[in-house]
C-alpha cells in the first residue's frame, strides 16, 4: 500500500467481510434452510433412469420419492439444529456501530467519526425498513411477504435475520 486511500480501502474490505457479508450469507440460512426441504445437505440416490423400478415409483409418487432421497431424519435434525445455532444472535453481541466498552478511547476526533457512523447506519436501517414497505419493490419481500432484513444493522438475540455483528464469531 502506498497511500492513505489504498489503506482506507483495505480496512473498508475488511470490515465489510468481516461483518455485513458474513451476516448476509450466514444470518439468512435458516429462513431458508430451516425447511429440508428447501435445502437437503445431501442426497441418497442418483436420479432414476427411465426404465427402471425408482423411476416408476417416482412418475407414480414424486413426493414419496423425493423424502425417500433427501436427508433422513437424524441428520435432518443434526443440520437443523447447526443452522438454528449459526443463525442465532448471542445475548451479549457488539453490532457494527457499537462498542462494549465505552471507554474503548479518549480521542475526541475518534469519538466523533464513530458517532457519525452510527447514525450513519441508522439512517441506513431507516432506508432499509422504508424500501420494506414500499409495494412499488414488492420484490424485496417474495410471495411469502418476509422482508429483507439481513443487513439491517441492529438486532435482538435470538433467531432475528437481522443485525450486523462487529465481528464473526462462533
Amino acid at each position: 500500500m502506498q497511500t492513505v486511500e489504498e489503506l482506507v480501502e483495505s480496512c473498508t474490505t475488511i470490515i465489510w467481510t468481516a461483518s455485513a457479508l458474513h451476516t448476509a450469507v450466514n444470518f439468512g440460512q435458516y429462513p431458508y434452510g430451516g425447511l429440508i426441504l428447501n435445502r437437503p445437505t445431501l442426497s441418497r440416490r442418483l436420479l432414476p433412469e427411465q426404465g427402471t423400478a425408482e423411476y416408476e415409483e417416482m412418475v407414480k409418487s414424486h413426493q414419496k420419492a423425493y423424502l425417500r432421497t433427501i436427508t433422513p431424519k437424524l441428520e435432518t435434525l443434526i443440520d437443523l439444529t447447526t443452522i438454528e445455532i449459526l443463525s442465532k444472535h448471542a445475548s451479549d453481541e457488539v453490532y457494527l456501530g457499537e462498542r462494549d466498552n465505552p471507554h474503548w478511547t479518549f480521542d475526541s476526533r475518534a469519538l466523533q467519526a464513530f458517532h457519525r457512523f452510527g447514525n450513519k447506519l441508522s439512517e441506513i436501517e431507516e432506508k432499509l425498513t422504508q424500501k420494506n414497505k414500499d409495494g412499488r419493490l414488492s420484490n424485496r419481500i417474495g410471495p411469502v411477504e418476509l422482508p429483507y432484513t439481513l443487513l439491517h444493522p441492529t438486532s435482538n438475540e435470538g433467531l432475528t435475520f437481522r443485525g450486523v455483528p462487529n465481528s464473526i464469531s462462533i
